[in-house]
């Protein structure tokens, strides 16, 4: 068949045409049929992880990058068989991998710590932590930040790399709480009579615990002050009000008895003095 001057080859192109279109149907149908496939193996997953106890947090993501990483894997096998040459498509793809993770990387470390913390659970919400010099009540964890309640209600919103590359105190993971509160005595003071004063307020406190046994001791001997320490078990939630209510009635008790609190006390010596005292009596 002669077209324009142009020699037509009808049967050829009516070839090509229907090995084209069949590759493209079989494209579409490997995608389809691949997408399908991809979301059956995420709800298996799913199902997986909801039986090992897994994070709803985690399990969620995980889920979504197994989805992609299907998905992608699908979409690839589609284009390579109508013809498409991927290795240059994955090389692109792996260049703007590398440029958006060196351009995010702070924002991926935190991504990777809150995944670090929700997998391994260091603290829960409403634990009572420390992160650095930051204390508070855990209010949410998220993948890329954990925000803390202060005690004065302000919240604090701390980066998830910033937690799992310091330590990290948690007050509420155990039952009870050792609370230590020391108390400054007079070097004149009778050791064995406060002790016995801070021992007697400590096991007759009502939030404190009996097993293990209040003690006192003496812990230091500072510059100004025998320092005794009041070392006493409680229930996490009351160990704030025993150590207020102790030092409240530690300065009541020690006052009544005449045991005296010292305050930092500084001996000063001026070079000269006498003389300067002899001179101001000799123009007197």
């Amino acid at each position: 068949m002669e077209f324009l001057g142009y020699t037509i080859d009808v049967a050829y192109l009516t070839e090509s045409g229907l090995s084209i279109l069949a590759k493209v149907v079989i494209a579409l149908l490997i995608f389809f049929v691949g997408k399908w496939l991809a979301k059956k193996a995420v709800i298996v997953g799913k199902s997986i992880m909801a039986r090992s106890k897994l994070d709803n947090t985690v399990a969620s993501f995980l889920s979504n990058v197994l989805y992609g990483l299907l998905l992608v894997v699908v979409i690839m096998a589609a284009l390579n068989k109508v013809g498409v040459n991927t290795t240059s498509v994955v090389a692109i793809l792996g260049g703007a991998a590398v440029a958006i993770g060196l351009s995010l990387k702070d924002q991926l470390a935190n991504f990777a710590a809150g995944v670090m913390i929700i997998l391994f659970r260091p603290f829960n919400k409403g634990d009572y932590v420390k992160i650095n010099d930051l204390e508070g009540t855990v209010s949410d964890i998220t993948l890329v930040n954990t925000r803390l309640l202060t005690l004065g209600n302000n919240e604090v919103i701390i980066p998830n790399s910033d937690i799992t590359t310091n330590a990290t105190v948690n007050y509420t993971s155990q039952q009870t709480h050792r609370t230590e509160i020391p108390i400054g005595i007079g070097y004149g003071a009778d050791i064995k009579t406060a002790k016995d004063i801070l021992l007697d307020l400590a096991i007759n406190h009502p939030l404190t615990l009996k097993d293990p046994e209040p003690m006192v001791n003496v812990t230091s001997l500072g510059d100004n002050a025998v320092e005794l320490t009041i070392f006493v078990w409680s229930q996490n939630a009351d160990w704030r009000r025993v150590n207020w209510d102790l030092l409240e009635q530690a300065k009541y008790a020690l006052d009544e008895n005449d045991i005296e609190i010292p305050f930092p006390q500084r001996s000063v010596h001026v070079e000269g003095l006498d003389k300067l005292q002899k001179v101001i009596q000799n123009e007197k």
